[in-house]
């Protein structure tokens, strides 16, 4: 489906009217998942940009592990992979955003161009009703992540054609300097493992949001 930029807006539009409710009552955190490239961090934001001042998006990826730490441990070539991240400091992350709603809690973030995690980049404050999170594996039932779903009041699943998310994939690797060689090696088989882990998820989502 081709999306106009009218169409666009409506669906944007709808989802921010779908979201702000949860912040009601309290702070809530709502979780955005999908498969590398389907478009998590795109909604994540327009999400944030259409709810303004009382929402902040904190990504699961400032989780990464450090490359050092994935070369000691043998996962260098899985990055990305479920235990390539600190699934324990996510989720320490999560309920400390549930609680510490009076003070000021500081969270990672992922600098893309640098391929590392900078701790405390973002700050998520009192009047931050709404914690918008997002990642991969939010849905995951595996070794730790089980006790990520019920930290979340809501959870979407984040959908796209096929060929637009490899093609996003491989335009992100190249850009951080693979060759287009090793883009396409890397975005049709490491990240594709990963995709088909997270499409196994799909069905405990809230919501399905298809943003082709």
């Amino acid at each position: 489906m081709n999306t106009t930029r009218t169409e666009q807006t409506r669906v944007d539009d709808a989802l921010v009217e779908r979201a702000r409710p949860l912040g009601a009552g309290g702070r809530a955190v709502l979780g955005v998942c999908g498969a590398p490239g389907a478009g998590k961090s795109t909604l994540a934001a327009r999400l944030a940009a259409g709810l303004g001042a009382e929402a902040v998006v904190v990504p699961m990826d400032g989780f990464h592990l450090h490359d050092d730490e994935l070369a000691r441990l043998g996962r260098s070539d899985r990055k990305g992979a479920p235990d390539t991240f600190d699934v324990a400091g996510y989720t320490a992350l999560l309920r400390r955003l549930r609680v510490e709603t009076g003070n000021t809690v500081y969270a990672p973030e992922f600098d893309r161009s640098r391929e590392l995690s900078v701790a405390g980049a973002i700050a998520v404050r009192p009047e931050h009703r709404l914690v918008i999170t997002e990642g991969n594996y939010l849905l995951y039932d595996g070794e730790g992540w089980s006790d990520v779903l019920p930290l979340l009041d809501e959870a979407w699943y984040v959908e796209v054609h096929e060929p637009t998310r490899l093609d996003r994939l491989e335009r992100r690797h190249r850009a951080h300097g693979r060759s287009p060689v090793e883009a396409r090696r890397w975005a049709t088989v490491s990240d594709q493992a990963n995709a088909d882990l997270v499409a196994r998820t799909r069905a405990a989502a809230d919501l399905l949001v298809d943003i082709d």
